[in-house]
């Protein structure tokens, strides 16, 4: 047993879900559920990927305009969360694959398409034309072409399940960071207030310099932001953030919007709802929703709901 167990750490980094992944305990040394945690984020993985061939995802894609696929309990509770999530026209939309790819921002062959293959595209990416079947479980693309892509959402909604294990093995304190995308569990152990601090990427400067921090109870903080992928012709910049009401990249005097919520599925959605806005929303505050930093292109930044700033 370690001395002075309430303020030792454990850390195991993965790289997972394209991204690199970092989990941290304190007031325990039991890396073993550290090893289970990543376990779990490979699992989810394997059901939820488009970055390979086979998966649950890929099997629905697959199968588009031509019949109904059934799927795990995971996997079809994430689908029925993205589908009523892009029901709600703010600007995501879990089936906006087809329109990305004809951009391809931020890889080899980026281009500005022509109109016309943007109109066609448009046509493949409307959730109502996804069937669900709660009581066989089966999830069906109406038309040939469409696909499903869970990645504006899959890494929330993985995080709370780690979270969702820790809690269950009595963890106190810890860090679940998927790639920016973090969760905080439990209070800080390193300030009295319990709180955590977090740093708000400064657009204009490499990843890991702040343009400000802010401190928050446990929660999650996800941030959706246009400065790290872009396309430039013409003098014009086209970042890789596609409104899927337009088939464009939004327009939007923001950089970026992080937004803090007791959730991480939740911070994932929420952080998309007001980038799309472009700016506050009305009546947004509530119990899970804790605050929002936004960050424009002239580097001014704006706080919703936290005290002083």
């Amino acid at each position: 047993m370690i001395e002075d167990l309430a303020t030792h750490q454990v850390v195991k980094n993965h790289h997972a879900l394209g991204t690199s992944i970092t989990l941290q305990l304190f007031g325990t040394d039991q890396t073993w559920l550290l090893d289970q945690s990543i376990k779990l984020i490979d699992y989810y993985e394997d059901l939820f990927t488009v970055n390979r061939d086979k998966s649950e995802v890929m099997d629905i894609n697959h199968a588009a305009g031509l019949h109904p696929v059934q799927v795990s309990s995971a996997t079809y509770g994430l689908v029925k969360l993205a589908v009523e999530k892009s029901l709600e026209n703010f600007g995501f939309n879990a089936l906006i694959g087809p329109v990305v790819k004809l951009w391809h921002i931020g890889f080899k062959g980026a281009r500005v398409p022509s109109q016309s293959e943007i109109d066609e595209k448009m046509k493949l990416i409307n959730p109502k034309k996804v069937v669900l079947d709660d009581e066989q479980q089966t999830v069906f693309l109406e038309e040939k072409g469409m696909e499903l892509d869970l990645g504006g959402i899959a890494k929330g909604w993985i995080a709370d399940r780690i979270r969702d294990q820790w809690r269950s093995f009595g963890v106190r304190a810890g860090i679940i960071n998927l790639g920016g995308n973090v969760l905080f569990v439990g209070s800080s152990p390193k300030r009295l207030s319990g709180k955590w601090s977090l740093g708000v990427q400064d657009p204009i400067e490499k990843r890991g310099k702040n343009i400000t921090s802010v401190m928050v109870p446990e929660c999650s903080a996800v941030t959706s932001g246009i400065y790290e992928r872009y396309l430039e012709v013409n003098d014009h910049k086209y970042h890789h953030l596609i409104d899927p009401r337009t088939g464009y990249p939004v327009e939007t005097n923001l950089a970026g919007v992080t937004t803090f919520t007791k959730n991480s599925v939740d911070a994932e959605i929420e952080c998309k709802r007001l980038f799309f806005a472009g700016k506050p929303v009305d009546g947004w505050l509530n119990d899970n929703r804790i605050g929002a930093v936004f960050v424009y292109q002239n580097e001014e930044v704006t706080y919703e709901g936290f005290d002083g700033k």
